[in-house]
């Protein structure tokens, strides 16, 4: 007989498992209460700066992020200054999936560029001779991509002729 765990406050899923989301309707807050509600960084904050010169410094730290939570809960994302990455257009990087997905050569040249060191390549759409280079990389790259049931994944192994 398998051991029973009782008074464990997840409930069982039907699989077996206990997840912690299943007991509130937000998956991301198990407490109803925040940590600043509780206090609890401010007693630890108040620890450390009774404790030696090196814990000073790491409240003071704490004490910063403490001040910047409850000034704004929420921060917004920065907006990046590079180009959105786009199947359309001019300054396209990646094909449409009507054209077999995946990178322009531009895309993986300008890929290259902002990379360097990398050994990123366009994909392999032409006749190869078996055993070559080309057909190793075909091979790894269908071997790899057995699993793709998207859109996009099943046109890349298309033009990759998987």
């Amino acid at each position: 007989m398998a051991y029973v765990q009782k008074n464990n406050p997840f409930p069982v899923t039907s699989c077996g498992r206990r997840r912690s989301y299943m007991v509130t309707d937000n998956p991301v807050k198990f407490h109803n209460e925040s940590p600043m509600k509780n206090k609890k960084l401010e007693k630890v904050v108040e620890e450390l700066h009774n404790a030696s010169k090196m814990h000073k410094k790491q409240a003071e730290t704490i004490d910063g992020h403490i001040e910047e939570m409850k000034e704004s809960p929420v921060k917004k994302r920065k907006k990046s200054n590079e180009p959105r990455k786009t199947t359309k257009g001019k300054g396209r990087n990646y094909r449409t999936t009507e054209e077999g997905a995946g990178m322009t050569k531009k895309g993986v040249k300008e890929y290259r560029r902002k990379n360097p060191g990398s050994k990123l390549k366009t994909a392999v759409t032409g006749k190869v001779k078996p055993g070559s280079k080309a057909a190793k990389r075909r091979k790894s790259f269908c071997a790899r991509s057995k699993g793709w049931t998207g859109e996009r994944g099943k046109a890349a192994r298309r033009r990759w002729k998987c």
